[in-house]
């Protein structure tokens, strides 16, 4: 088969039979509709509504036309500009205690080391034309990965049941006869809208979506500011104080490093001729100062439920409604009915922060198994977000503890992940050119993936000494902080255990398969 630039074409090596250039193992974008098959005939209807066709194919050269660092930048500006954010923040006093000063430096510590991964990884979309989750086959395998992308699927599922969580909770605040099944579905069905076209709407989304929210958390600020009801909590001391920060830290972090497992899928259309520094630094930028300002915002309002002037309306609005109530008690009185517009706005800015969620598990799924890819990415659009409607409105009453549970759990799994990758590209791979990016489609020519495996194993072992939830402390966690909870230090035990365990187990796998 012959393309229409002359270039000779092979079947793709996927399900559905897709011809790909034989050098590169890209798919050009028109292949998507060759065929009589239920796929081609659904990818033709795609077509014509103008939705992303392409699923974990590698994008071909030319059709990586998104020269825009801007985009990069303003799609975690919009995806973190979020009220989930302040969210994270007012979790610094009401579940691990933390004063102001030290939530303060709490939030900006663990924030700077959870991006960092997430700026390098963006690096990778343009750098190959490949997904997360495909770049992560050359770590971990063609079998291997399939273990990953299990765990990104329930992240992508667990972070987007989370925040319509929130935003139901805000839609409750503003009108107590909506209730929260409602709230949650009105926000899944308007981020459907914007996910089933793809990739060129979601970040047409999120790069317009962030001002309004911008607008109205410095409303926010304003507002409580000029209420006068700060409180300087004063920060604890001895083990107590080490236990609360460091749980309070692992929170911050999986929030941040949250991004990490499909920081790729979002600079795919990038030219490969892009500057990596700028493409790091644009995703920095586009990360930190979000998190920072949101996350600050959140530890200072949630302050004023301290007060002891008699009925506390933060502590009762944040009793009654979660963080909804307490944004509600800053801004309903001072500002009335427009006040309650502000709200409003800030609970569909959990759109902007769950776009990245469905888009990115439609393409997870597809990895999964040869045969998820006979369904097209924007049908798991639809599946995704009906599963995770279904798991969000019976957790609805119980949102501080999923919250707090499913961040830790993010930071656990995906600390373990970066350990074997960064130690994978800097040891082993020493930098880009130890890729063969055209082979991320062909099982024989990838590692075998048994050294990732093992060492994520491993990563669990640290993580289970290390963390510290109500149902489980592990005995490290108990010597970092005050009894029976201690501190949790699981992140960092998982990324130190993984990444020493595949420093010893990759030279073997490699001397004895030889890739």
């Amino acid at each position: 088969m012959v393309s229409s630039d002359g270039t000779d074409l092979e079947k793709h090596a996927g399900v559905s039979q897709l011809p790909y250039e034989d050098n590169t193992g890209a798919v050009a974008g028109e292949t998507f509709e060759y065929g009589d098959s239920l796929y081609a005939k659904m990818q033709r209807f795609a077509g014509k509504l103008n939705v992303e066709q392409r699923g974990i194919e590698r994008v071909p050269d030319d059709e990586r036309t998104d020269t825009s660092y801007l985009n990069v930048g303003s799609m975690w500006l919009a995806a973190n500009m979020v009220v989930t954010s302040f969210a994270i923040g007012v979790l610094g006093q009401s579940l691990f205690y933390v004063g102001f000063v030290d939530g303060i430096l709490t939030v900006l510590f663990f924030n700077f080391l959870g991006i960092m991964t997430v700026c390098f990884f963006s690096v990778f979309g343009a750098e190959f034309g490949l997904r997360q989750m495909v770049v992560s086959r050359f770590w971990f395998g063609w079998w291997g990965v399939k273990l990953i992308a299990f765990f990104n699927v329930l992240a992508c599922i667990g972070w987007s049941s989370a925040n319509v969580i929130v935003g139901a909770q805000l839609i409750n605040a503003v009108n107590n006869d909506v209730p929260g099944f409602a709230g949650i579905i009105i926000i899944a069905v308007c981020t459907l809208l914007i996910t089933f076209f793809g990739y060129k709407v979601v970040h047409l989304y999120e790069f317009w979506s962030w001002i309004p929210t911008f607008i109205v958390f410095l409303i926010t600020l304003g507002v409580f500011a000029h209420s006068g009801d700060f409180v300087n909590v004063p920060m604890g001391v001895g083990t107590s104080e080490l236990g609360g920060v460091l749980s309070f830290g692992s929170t911050v972090y999986g929030f941040a490093t949250g991004w990490t497992s499909y920081a790729a899928d979002y600079t795919v259309y990038q030219p490969a001729n892009r500057s990596r520094v700028k493409l790091f630094l644009a995703t920095m930028l586009g990360l930190i100062f979000p998190l920072l300002f949101t996350e600050m915002l959140g530890v200072a309002v949630m302050t004023a439920t301290t007060l002891n002037d008699g009925v506390n309306k933060y502590a009762d609005g944040y009793a009654a409604s979660g963080t909804g109530g307490l944004l509600g008690a800053v801004l309903f009185d001072p500002l009335g009915g427009f006040g309650k517009f502000c709200v409003v706005i800030l609970a569909l800015s959990i759109i902007a922060n769950n776009c990245p969620n469905i888009y990115s598990v439609s393409l997870t799924l597809l990895v999964l198994a040869r045969w998820t890819r006979k369904v097209p990415r924007f049908v798991y659009t639809l599946i995704a977000t009906g599963v995770y409607i279904a798991i969000a409105i019976p957790g609805y009453s119980h949102f501080e503890t999923v919250l707090d549970n499913f961040m830790n759990f993010i930071g656990y799994w995906l600390a373990i992940y970066e350990g074997i990758a960064l130690t994978d590209h800097f040891v082993f791979k020493r930098g880009f050119n130890g890729y063969h990016a055209e082979i991320y489609d062909q099982p024989d020519k990838l590692p075998p993936g048994i050294a990732a495996v093992f060492a994520f194993c491993c990563g669990i072992a640290g993580m289970v000494t290390g963390m510290s939830q109500t149902w489980w402390v592990g005995p490290i966690a108990l010597h970092a902080g005050e009894a029976p909870f201690g501190g949790d230090v699981g992140f960092e035990l998982g990324f130190i255990f993984a990444a020493t365990a595949y420093l010893i187990t990759r030279p073997i796998e490699m001397r004895y398969f030889g890739r």
